[in-house]
């Protein structure tokens, strides 16, 4: 029952289809594992097996009809607490919200719903999704399935160790500082951060709120890349307010192998060091593609300012975080601002600058992220993928402390918690599309993800690339002990 409950989402459709296993089976089977593991993981803090298994055996009569919802039909899915499923909490890990219940489904869950997938529970976050790990007052600590004492990754670490355990056939999270990309590579599991505005963020919100965040993004998360492709299929266009207006159609993938591919590789910087584990995984991702003839450079990059861009994306994100915080908060903020030395651009500067922005420098800071933009897609014009670290090194131990005392080790040294952002940060500002594939264990036992970019709305190249190397180097790698 372990090869099931590890197939892809894409294998599990086909099987129910094919009348190999029934959706109640499925979920069953799902149901089981969670109730089995999950209790060292804290994964699934929200938990909704009797509807879940309504929902499955609906599916099994409809297909008995002949009547197939789509091409997810039967399929057990977990999702992020953060997205509203009518009837269930969402409260984004803030003890404030602990009795808020959602009266309807977010737009990604009714397309997933409209696909034939149902929902068994919801996954863990950090509080207003605001870190690389999965912990709050309501849910307590979720931990990676590789090994407990390390954090999942965040904000969609409930997610990325759903998946990691098999607890589900498919999940969703969402991404504004790596907390899909994170998670993916701390967990070993594949994710994609789409081009920004392609999947409508309508519901994965709180009550009061109307509208997209900058630099926020939705997106899923699977056992294999192309259920990331068969998720974005699904998932991909407009909210409702705007569908009158406008349709999407995502270019598609032109290479028809890796030989046909141009990739540049950036696999360390001197403004956020890279573990020598990860850079060394990069490389030897290189030497694969070198094989497979595909086209490699180790030395071309955009023509940005590195330190500006990096500096622009963390004042665009501090804004937008900002609209998950009290007045009480944003209000020291502005006052901490006004004090700062005008040269003073640290991260704890950023932040207080970035938490009292003003619609005149925002919109300064919106004009340099579109010339950022302009630059990264001269240099996709030439380059078809970058490939790039996620985070500086694996999964890290739990800490808890507060975020000025935390510190990563990277080749035994200790670097700022939030230097982190960089490499999330260096995509996510200009609105690139990235998916996180994963390599295999490093030495000490924990997975080890890298980032795939394209231009923006070169979703499906991100994707179509994993898919061809994961025939190279294989994809993912289950954690022992799950069997």
């Amino acid at each position: 029952m372990s090869e099931l409950a590890y197939s892809s989402a894409s294998q599990l459709a086909r099987l129910i289809r094919a009348g190999a296993v029934s959706s109640r089976e499925l979920t069953e089977l799902y149901i089981s594992r969670i109730e089995r593991y999950d209790g060292d993981i804290n994964a699934v803090v929200v938990r909704d097996f009797d509807n879940a298994l309504a929902a499955a055996d609906a599916a099994d009569d409809e297909l008995a009809k002949g009547e197939a919802a789509g091409p997810l039909h039967g399929v057990p899915m977990t999702i992020k607490e953060s997205y509203n499923i009518a009837g269930l909490p969402t409260t984004f890990g803030q003890p404030a919200q602990a009795q808020n219940i959602a009266t309807d489904d977010a737009d990604v869950v009714k397309r997933f719903k409209s696909a034939g997938a149902h929902f068994m529970g919801k996954t863990n976050v950090p509080i207003n999704l605001a870190d690389l790990q999965s912990y709050n007052e309501i849910y307590g600590t979720t931990s990676n399935p590789w090994n407990l004492e390390r954090t999942p990754g965040g904000s969609s670490g409930g997610s990325a160790a759903s998946l990691a355990a098999a607890f589900c056939g498919l999940d969703s999270g969402s991404d504004i500082g790596g907390s899909i990309r994170n998670p993916a590579h701390y967990c070993g599991v594949y994710g994609h951060k789409p081009t920004w505005n392609v999947v409508s963020a309508h519901g994965h919100w709180l009550p009061g709120t109307h509208t997209a965040n900058d630099l926020s993004v939705v997106g899923p998360m699977a056992r294999s890349s192309e259920d990331l492709a068969l998720a974005m299929d699904v998932i991909a266009g407009p909210p409702d307010i705007d569908a009158a207006g406008w349709s999407l159609k995502l270019p598609r993938p032109r290479r028809g192998s890796l030989a046909d591919y141009r990739v540049a590789v950036w696999a360390d910087d001197e403004q956020a060091p890279v573990d020598a584990s990860v850079v060394n995984r990069i490389g030897d991702v290189a030497d694969a593609l070198v094989r497979a003839g595909a086209t490699i450079s180790h030395d071309a990059r955009p023509n940005i300012d590195l330190a500006g861009a990096i500096q622009n994306y963390k004042l665009l994100l501090h804004g937008a975080m900002s609209r998950r915080m009290s007045d009480e908060m944003v209000n020291k903020r502005i006052a901490a601002a006004e004090q700062l030395d005008p040269d003073d651009m640290s991260d704890a500067a950023l932040t207080m600058r970035g938490g009292a922005l003003r619609h005149r420098e925002w919109l300064e800071l919106n004009n340099t992220r579109n010339a950022l933009r302009r630059a990264w897609r001269a240099f996709f014009d030439e380059w078809d993928i970058l490939l790039c670290p996620q985070t500086a090194g694996t999964a890290f131990p739990h800490d808890h402390r507060s975020l000025n005392r935390r510190r990563i080790d990277v080749n035994g040294a200790a670097q700022p918690y939030l230097q982190q952002l960089f490499w999330a940060g260096l995509i996510t500002g200009p609105y690139l599309p990235s998916t996180v594939f994963p390599t295999g264990p490093a030495a000490d036992g924990l997975p080890i993800g890298i980032q795939a970019v394209s231009a923006e709305y070169n979703d499906y190249v991100c994707i179509d690339f994993c898919t061809l190397l994961a025939r190279e180097i294989g994809g993912f790698v289950r954690p022992e002990g799950y069997e």
